[in-house]
């Protein structure tokens, strides 16, 4: 009877080969898959590695150059200092310059001034002492006449253009006393400077106006001697 039964084909073995298969290329698309992975994962720590490694580098050379900038501001600044403090020292230089150039122009006016009243006081002196000359031949007679009779000497004080007259016999009861005045000669019009004993300004003042009118020396002494004489009394 078995034997009579019609023969069913169920394609076990094909389904079993088919099955095969498919396991086959599932596991190797599992096995390829995960080798993608792997080596995507690997590609990934691989480019975080350069990442963090291009960070570190870049920050390196941003501390660089921050510290370059650093340098650089200090370096600025200090030249900026060093030229201000140039620059005062130039307007120093320049303001002490000015003052030393005003200085010697001054010295130089003054200089100038001096020399000219240096030349002015020589053409002075000179006429001075012509005028002198003059006067000595005139009154030479007359003045070695008031020291041998009169008793009158003429002195120096220690002072250029100054001269002291010394009279005695001018106080009748001391003969011997000496009565005496100082004429400052440096300036154009003579000035009588001391007298001892104390006599009259204004004769004194109008003594010198004619002295200075005229150069009349001896005349001079005698109105001179003569209130010298009234102040004895």
């Amino acid at each position: 009877m078995a034997d009579s039964l019609p023969s069913i084909n169920f394609g076990f073995d094909d389904l079993r080969d088919r099955m095969a298969r498919f396991t086959e290329k599932f596991d190797s698309f599992i096995a390829t898959g995960r080798r993608q992975i792997l080596e995507e994962r690997n590609r990934f720590r691989i480019n975080v590695a350069e990442l963090q490694e291009g960070q570190r580098l870049r920050k390196k050379e941003i501390e660089t150059l921050v510290q370059k900038s650093s340098n650089h501001a200090q370096a600025v600044e200090k030249e900026t200092a060093e030229t201000a403090e140039m620059h005062a020292a130039i307007a120093s230089i320049t303001q002490q310059r000015d003052a030393r150039a005003q200085h010697r122009d001054r010295i130089r006016s003054e200089i100038a001034s001096v020399k000219k009243q240096v030349a002015q006081r020589v053409t002075a002196q000179q006429e001075y002492a012509e005028e002198l000359d003059a006067h000595a031949q005139l009154n030479g007679p007359e003045l070695d006449f008031w020291q041998s009779y009169l008793g009158m000497r003429i002195e120096g004080v220690g002072m250029a253009d100054r001269l002291k007259f010394v009279f005695t016999c001018v106080d009748e009861r001391n003969w011997e006393r000496e009565a005496w005045f100082e004429l400052d000669m440096g300036r154009s019009d003579y000035q009588v400077v001391n007298v001892k004993p104390k006599v009259e300004t204004e004769g004194v003042e109008r003594c010198l106006e004619r002295l200075n009118e005229s150069r009349d020396l001896g005349r001079f002494l005698k109105a001179m001697r003569g209130l010298i004489v009234a102040a004895t009394k």
